[in-house]
């Protein structure tokens, strides 16, 4: 039987609970759906056997009530901003207020504060010290380190520090939520005590209690805070106050985050902070299994947002109400891409079965329309691909395997994507299953034409077959300097796949278009680079309507580019455009 997780005291009291488990704040709507990840944590954890409740976008102004109304969990709080970074969600790269926000009902601007994560969490230790904290989601796993902030315009130290939480967990979290469920559940017994909430009338905070969770017993993928110098040998990082002496200490320091994040088997990393202390961060999981992955998204996810909206129109549902996730991971190595720093390098996908079995759900419904919006992930085409020989990439540390140049040992074929398109289209009900997400044309085409076995066959269907009136690809640029600092392949390729979709298009005669997305002031693009990109000859007849102005998110390669003016490799100076004017400018150009 399908249900919600409780909101409020009346839903809590309808399932019999006293107390919840665990209760999570985010800065979204509550939508029970898999490709919001408050949804996915919350759906985790009642699989393991605790009781979670939900409190979705939490007023902060007022006199606290919403941050009241459940009482104490029996374990932990768990907050996130939701699933973008809040300045992100409220800011444009202008840094101007945006007047909407689609992850709020009625597109409701000002429902979340800035910096959501460190603001929900310095309420909740305020009102409840005695109670664990564990922050994650997008904001927090991707400030885990120093970094650098657009808006304030300079360097941040780590946000498990800054928001005085007590733990964070980052990445996809599904493991290491349950392992701190575990983790805490477990030493509370070992205590003689069933929740957290015995130590209120003695005013003890979590952090006096920290003598009785052993560090060394965290679970992976979890950063904490403690007193203990690190083992020699250990990977130190330049702490906050180096980096802000020192641009090649902060150039430093995130190079090698970067290098372990691109590593199928990491390494504890540690963070000097002020005052003795030191922030530690254990190395992720493994990639997640075929199986373990089916088992997630098998959850009885209602696929809806909670019934407290009153069918209010929520965009960020609209848009993903009718798609299917397929995998994780991106391989890609964008610089001013955050997916891998997040979901990781390594892909991991679902079986034919369990995402079929998904599918055939969503035909059942009676509001279904027949046509799914997309089947994908952050690059769609990227479905069960990987090594040739796992071993090779157990040792790997690109952090991409398309760039400079495509890696021998990584299988490319699309058959296997092919074959699932083949299963989903004999569901009943299902008319036509659009890709909406992202594609990378590099892994079909190269400078002479198709790469190998499957690729003319994959790029065929996919404009005849799962495009709605625009294919949307990503060349990001013209220019090779820039496409360089971005990590991403000669424009040339971009001109041979214009050339056999134009090829598809007109031989099959459909209504169909090219929407190609740009990048404007990415470090090392100047007004010229600009100019350059809006006349070039290969763009006659393109649909010309998507660029973005470049905007620095925390942990990427292009945020760390624009901070310190290097390039992050050589340590040369390159050209960065930070005037907001001039960037404007840039970006402007596009459209003449």
């Amino acid at each position: 039987m399908e249900h919600f997780l409780p909101t409020s005291i009346k839903e809590m009291r309808a399932l019999g609970w006293e107390q919840a488990d665990i209760i999570l704040f985010t800065g979204d709507a509550y939508i029970d759906h898999p490709a919001f990840g408050t949804a996915v944590i919350a759906r985790v954890l009642e699989a393991a056997g605790y009781k979670v409740a939900v409190i979705p976008q939490p007023n902060w102004r007022d006199d606290l009530r919403d941050f009241r109304k459940l009482g104490e969990p029996r374990l932990f709080f768990g907050v996130n901003s939701g699933a973008m970074d809040s300045m992100i969600n409220h800011y444009t790269a202008a840094k101007r207020l945006r007047s909407n926000d689609a992850y709020t009902p009625e597109d409701r601007a000002g429902a979340r504060p800035d910096y959501a994560v460190s603001v929900y969490t310095g309420i909740l230790k305020k009102l409840y010290p005695h109670i664990p904290v564990i922050i994650g989601g997008i904001e927090a796993s991707l400030r885990r380190f120093t970094h650098y902030d657009y808006w304030k315009d300079c360097l941040m130290g780590p946000v498990l520090a800054t928001s005085g939480a007590d733990y964070l967990s980052y990445g996809m979290g599904e493991r290491s939520m349950i392992a701190m469920a575990s983790y805490l559940d477990s030493h509370l017994q070992k205590m003689g005590l069933d929740s957290f909430s015995g130590f209120a009338a003695s005013k003890t905070s979590f952090n006096e209690l920290a003598d009785n969770f052993p560090e060394e017993e965290l679970p992976q993928q979890i950063g904490w805070i403690s007193s203990k110098a690190p083992e020699p040998g250990t990977i130190v990082l330049n702490s906050l106050k180096q980096c802000q002496e020192s641009k090649k200490a902060f150039v430093e320091s995130f190079n090698t985050i970067e290098l372990q994040a691109n590593k199928m088997h990491a390494q504890l990393m540690v963070e000097p902070l002020a005052g003795g202390r030191y922030f530690y961060l254990n190395p992720p999981y493994l990639p997640m299994s075929q199986e373990e992955l089916d088992a997630v998204y098998s959850l009885p996810f209602t696929r809806l947002p909670h019934p407290r909206y009153k069918d209010k129109f929520i965009s960020a549902y609209e848009m993903i109400k009718d798609s299917v996730t397929t995998h994780r991971g991106c391989f890609g190595g964008c610089s001013f891409c955050t997916i891998a720093a997040h979901q990781g390098k390594f892909i991991q996908s679902r079986s034919h079965e369990n995402i079929v079995a998904e599918i055939e759900k969503i035909a059942a419904r009676a509001d279904f329309k027949g046509n799914l919006s997309d089947v994908g992930a952050p690059t769609a085409n990227m479905y069960g691909m990987g090594g040739k020989d796992s071993s090779i990439c157990g040792k790997c540390i690109r952090k991409s395997c398309l760039s400079p140049n495509m890696c021998a040992n990584l299988n490319h074929s699309h058959w296997n994507l092919l074959s699932l398109y083949s299963k989903i289209a004999k569901v009943k009900g299902i008319k036509h299953a659009y890709i909406g997400s992202g594609i990378r044309y590099d892994l079909f085409i190269g400078p002479q034409g198709f790469l190998g076995s499957g690729s003319k066959e994959y790029m065929t269907e996919l404009v005849k077959e799962h495009t709605c009136g625009r294919l949307k690809v990503a060349p990001e640029h013209t220019q090779s300097n820039v496409l360089a600092l971005m990590n991403k392949p000669s424009f040339k390729l971009f001109e041979v796949f214009h050339n056999e979709f134009d090829r598809i298009v007109s031989q099959a005669s459909l209504h169909c278009k090219l929407v190609p997305y740009f990048i404007s002031s990415h470090p090392g693009c100047t007004l010229k680079d600009m100019e350059s990109l809006s006349r070039n000859a290969s763009l006659k007849g393109v649909y010309m309507e998507q660029v973005q102005d470049f905007t620095p998110t925390p942990m990427t390669r292009s945020s760390v580019m624009f901070y310190t003016g290097m390039d992050l490799k050589t340590l040369a100076p390159i050209y960065v455009e930070r005037n907001i004017d001039r960037k404007k400018k840039q970006k402007s150009l596009f459209f003449k």
